[in-house]
């Protein structure tokens, strides 16, 4: 079955579009009552990404309320470390927090390889629900976080602004932190091809805390692994997001993916030099869609402008933040519409 709309797909694949696709990272969540209604019914985020109909209702949510060109599966990152025997909690306002976290090769030899059916098997039932039910009107983004990424988790055991414990780990034990990531990297690309399998359309990668390390590091203990994904998924366009990653922008370019996912610190023009032979995405900073609607209009018109005769998917530079007004993010969305057309 052929989509209704696949402009995403098309900009994935460096191809003319009528317009300029437009989706949002962490549509599917806080700014919409309607997700919230969702979550009350869940118990708890944790029950609502482990229950099937109830993530792949959410996950539905945005193409219908907002008009998002994608639907992105509602998962979370962590779910990898769930499925290699390491569980965590999400506690409110605090986010996700492991009671046990990996410190040596022993702790190491705890984990396996996540098997996607047997350990997340709860995500690819939320994807064939979700893909039946969306009836071919828009693709559907799975996702993985990166394997540098889920490292910090797995070794700090919560959300942190410098993950310390994280990186000691890459200067003290080199030989633990590369044994880990490898871990994390097979079970990732079996999830991926799992999710792929599932229907997923198109599948992005989150390095959320690519910026905490320095280029010689971010070239040692996360681009390697990020290229083993990008080579592994032949199916389905890949797309990288390295968050503060500016150092790295060549080397990204150079992965075996189809888009770059750009946050609101990396220069377009700049980017578009450093990058010149793949699809961009971005990069409009969250916080503009606390701006007046003009201001939103006028930053959003000026970011396209920016883009023009590059292939391109209009996104945020990081998750749309929990306190936004939707009416501002449908502001947003409709606007790249009508100035693209």
């Amino acid at each position: 079955m052929e989509l209704k709309n696949d402009l995403l797909l098309r900009a994935a694949r460096g191809e003319k579009t009528e317009r300029t696709p437009v989706w949002m990272m962490r549509q599917a969540g806080r700014i919409l009552a309607e997700y919230r209604a969702v979550r009350e019914k869940a118990g708890s985020f944790i029950q609502l990404a482990t229950t099937p109909e109830l993530a792949a209702e959410v996950t539905i949510q945005p193409v219908d309320l907002l008009g998002v060109d994608a639907a992105i599966i509602f998962s979370d990152i962590l779910v990898i470390p769930e499925g290699m025997g390491l569980p965590y909690e999400m506690v409110e306002q605090r986010g996700p927090v492991f009671p046990k976290t990996v410190h040596t090769l022993d702790d190491l030899n705890q984990l396996h390889i996540a098997d996607p059916e047997a350990d997340l098997g709860y995500v690819l039932d939320a994807i064939r629900i979700t893909k039946k039910a969306l009836a071919n009107r828009v693709p559907l983004i799975g996702f993985a976080g990166a394997p540098f990424t889920i490292f910090c988790y797995m070794t700090e055991g919560k959300g942190s602004k410098t993950f310390s414990v994280a990186k000691k780990h890459l200067y003290t034990d080199p030989i633990f932190a590369h044994t880990l990531l490898q871990k994390i990297t097979d079970s990732t690309i079996a999830y991926l091809k799992a999710q792929i399998a599932a229907g997923a359309d198109l599948v992005q990668v989150f390095d959320s805390w690519a910026g905490i390390l320095s280029p010689s590091q971010y070239r040692e203990f996360s681009l390697p692994y990020i290229k083993q994904i990008c080579d592994a998924i032949t199916e389905v366009p890949v797309t990288v997001f390295a968050k503060g990653a500016y150092f790295a922008r060549t080397e990204i370019g150079q992965l075996n993916c189809s888009v770059v996912g750009m946050d609101w610190n990396m220069d377009i023009s700049e980017t578009r030099a450093l990058i010149p032979n793949k699809t961009l995405q971005g990069n409009l900073d969250p916080c503009v869609l606390y701006a007046s609607f003009d201001q939103i209009k006028k930053e959003v018109k000026q970011m396209i402008h920016q883009f023009e005769g590059h292939p391109y998917i209009a996104n945020l530079g990081h998750g749309v933040y929990p306190d936004t007004d939707p009416d501002k993010v449908r502001c947003f969305i409709e606007t790249v519409k009508e100035y693209s057309h």
